[in-house]
């Protein structure tokens, strides 16, 4: 008997003290992800902006509806252009993990406008919101190129990977100006990707102790969890979509992307890339993978055309 209330006492006190670990560190952890910057990438490659890669690179800052600068890069046709991609990166990670993404583009025709987010690489910002805010910086992007008098800008569509991949989803339900977007490797909902980072990360999967941390993170950075829910937000797209993943992912499970799938307006068009992770999708899906989101983009950027669902696996 004495042994069961022993170990009903530590029990209580494990999660007393997981309670309070996830109350302090939860919210750090959530908004502020580690930044990868330049001298993190350069431990891999010596290619560390599109000048590197031989591509026409120009620096630019825009500032967000809330006064951030947000770091960016615009690699852009010399005359005509098929359209004007947007990339979005993931958390934690920049604009330098679209370098290659933007050499295979630019080559098909393409502009290709990059940037930090908020709160990574070299942009400004005090905490990360998973699409939250992070949408509404997607819109001020989407301005400053309009206003490009200088440049062919033509349609503007969105390649997202991971939270860049969910933010995609979130500002087209929001802006019109979006003509398609590819979401890859994207989670369906804020609440309940964070439970699958917690049962993997501390091995504990009870709900409420995500709910102690996104509260204080919602307090913290003035928003609002529920709703940052890619889930919902895809009902109120009306443009193509292509949805990706790897179907090896053992960050966000592909199985989030067949949801986003299946809750899609039509057109859309589904790739599950055979053998890839969650940080290798552009890798391991090759050639057939780029050629799949290059002519996704000539079709939908630099034709009318009526567009055709379909669904595909690599």
């Amino acid at each position: 008997m004495e042994f069961i209330y022993n170990l009903i006492i530590l029990a209580i006190l494990f999660l007393i003290q997981a309670t309070f670990v996830l109350l302090v560190a939860g919210p750090l952890i959530l908004l502020k992800p580690v930044r990868r910057k330049k001298e993190w990438y350069a431990r891999f490659t010596t290619i560390l902006e599109p000048n590197d890669a031989g591509l026409p690179q120009e620096d630019v800052a825009i500032e967000t509806f809330d006064g951030l600068k947000l770091n960016c890069w615009f690699v852009h046709q010399k005359n005509n252009t098929k359209g004007t991609i947007i990339f979005l990166h993931g958390v934690g990670d920049c604009k330098i993990a679209g370098v290659e993404f933007t050499r295979a583009l630019f080559q098909r025709g393409f502009n290709i406008f990059l940037y930090d987010s908020r709160q990574h690489g070299e942009s400004e910002g005090y905490y990360c919101t998973y699409g939250f805010y992070e949408k509404r910086d997607v819109a001020a992007v989407i301005t400053y190129l309009q206003s490009r008098t200088d440049a062919s800008v033509g349609n503007i569509g969105i390649y997202g990977t991971s939270m860049g991949g969910a933010v995609a989803i979130q500002a087209a339900a929001l802006d019109p100006r979006i003509a398609c977007i590819v979401s890859e490797g994207s989670y369906s909902a804020l609440k309940i990707v964070f439970v699958d980072y917690q049962k993997r990360i501390i091995k504990l999967p009870w709900h409420f102790l995500r709910n102690v941390a996104l509260v204080q993170s919602q307090k913290l950075a003035n928003f609002k969890a529920r709703l940052v829910a890619p889930i919902e937000d895809i009902h109120r797209v009306h443009v193509p979509v292509l949805i990706a993943h790897g179907k090896n992912d053992s960050f966000i499970k592909s199985e989030y992307s067949k949801l986003l799938y299946e809750a899609a307006n039509h057109p859309k068009q589904l790739l599950l890339v055979q053998g890839a992770d969650h940080n290798d999708v552009w890798e391991i899906g090759g050639e057939s993978y780029k050629n799949s989101i290059a002519s996704f983009f000539e079709q939908y950027l630099s034709s009318n055309e009526i567009p055709i669902t379909e669904e595909s696996r690599l």
